[in-house]
């Protein structure tokens, strides 16, 4: 018996385009064609003669913790809704048919209707400061179609506050105007803002330009490990960090007269001035290397490890500053660079001080995090969560670094 041929194709973000578009190619007389894929084509996508769907019933889906800051991107079970969709492709172009890998009774009884709002598992900071910039200051009452929890309101506006968009009374300052008319995240919007100050603004449009793609600009394929390794080592040379790689990058292909044939080859999807102005905008993204080869998170202590397509991932310099930090199977830091930890105190003074950067060794006693309007974050979450009105609180009770109470509205209680 002769065994009919099977063409796999693979699907997913990260793949570059030219392998993408392989799941359009005809399919040769006599043999039969299977695409592997995410949740890419479970609405953007049709592909003819699809006839059969199976359906795993999960998928990898983002989330947000605001206590870390760290996203994670974990496996879980579909929805209602996700199921559906996923039967879609089977009979858009003729018949067809869809394999669900789970019970009805799983998904009466075990499935959501419909998939978490992305605004109740993402980071809030940039919807915080576009609803700053349109004068709605009433955070607590304001009608959100779904509500996002508390915490990470809370997150955003201790962030936006530490990167200097808001003043103690939660109004935005001139910086925060700056920063809203990016559509970029604070802190990418604050590295761009810095730069005019170290006069290193062309460079920084770049970097933050490539970070805002939102995927690695290197394809890895694990077949040729060792050749992308070299490839990608080429833009690292002094260890210069990952963000300083990015312009290195860009003026290649530049050179090179924006060649795709360079792209390939080089499996492609410095100056201080340029690590003060990343620092300006992340350094609430700091962290210390430990005797283990992990490394700490200098606020709200988190195990972190550099992600292994960073090009310090054998270097494991001291101190790092990194784009992202996201859950997949261990918690990884993306994009780093190294810095002095002298830079966090002359850059942010009012986040960190000198206790926070010193060598653990010599310090004898436990380090106290440096706080950041304190009461006001306790007040802040007291009336977020409308449990006290304004008037509870004397407005001596705030420190003199604390923000008022117009940085959250008045609760209407």
């Amino acid at each position: 018996m002769k065994i009919v041929e099977l063409i796999t194709c693979p699907i997913y973000a990260n793949l570059p385009a030219q392998l993408q578009t392989k799941i359009f190619d005809p399919v040769p007389d006599g043999a039969r064609k299977v695409v592997l894929a995410t949740n890419i084509t479970k609405t953007s996508l049709t592909i003819d003669g699809i006839k059969y769907i199976i359906d795993s019933g999960f998928a990898k889906v983002k989330s947000y913790i605001p206590r870390t800051g760290m996203e994670s991107l974990l496996v879980n079970s579909i929805c209602k809704a996700s199921a559906l969709q996923r039967a879609g492709p089977a009979g858009r172009t003729g018949s067809g048919k869809c394999f669900h890998l789970y019970t009805s009774y799983n998904y009466d009884k075990d499935m959501d209707d419909n998939t978490v709002p992305e605004i109740q598992r993402t980071s809030l900071g940039n919807v915080v400061l576009i609803l700053k910039s349109l004068g709605i200051d009433d955070l607590a009452n304001f009608d959100f179609i779904d509500p996002p929890p508390v915490e990470s309101l809370i997150k955003a506006l201790e962030l936006l506050f530490a990167l200097g968009a808001l003043n103690k009374y939660g109004e935005l300052t001139k910086t925060g105007r700056r920063m809203a008319e990016f559509p970029l995240d604070p802190m990418l919007s604050k590295v761009i803002v810095a730069s005019d100050k170290y006069d290193c603004s062309n460079e920084i449009i770049t970097i933050v330009a490539m970070l805002s793609v939102g995927k690695s600009i290197f394809y890895l394929p694990r077949d040729k490990k060792v050749h992308t390794d070299n490839a990608r080592m080429n833009f690292h040379l002094g260890n210069v960090g990952d963000h300083i790689s990015l312009p290195r990058v860009y003026n290649s292909w530049r050179e090179c007269n924006y060649s795709t044939q360079w792209c390939h080859e080089n499996y492609i999807q410095v100056k201080n001035s340029i690590r003060k102005a990343i620092t300006s905008g992340f350094f609430p993204h700091c962290a210390r290397l430990q005797k283990n080869g992990s490394y700490l998170t200098v606020k709200h202590p988190q195990r972190a490890y550099i992600h292994p397509s960073s090009g310090l991932a054998q270097e494991l310099p001291r101190w790092v500053v990194y784009h992202e930090l996201v859950l997949t199977t261990k918690e990884y830091m993306r994009q780093v660079t190294q810095l002095k930890p002298e830079l966090l105190v002359e850059i942010a003074p009012h986040y960190y001080q000198l206790k926070d950067v010193q060598d653990p060794a010599h310090p004898k006693r436990r380090r106290q995090p440096a706080q950041i309007g304190g009461s006001a974050i306790g007040f802040a979450r007291l009336i977020l969560q409308k449990i006290v009105t304004p008037e509870v609180l004397e407005v001596e009770d705030l420190d003199s670094t604390a923000w008022g109470t117009e940085a959250f509205g008045s609760t209407g209680v």
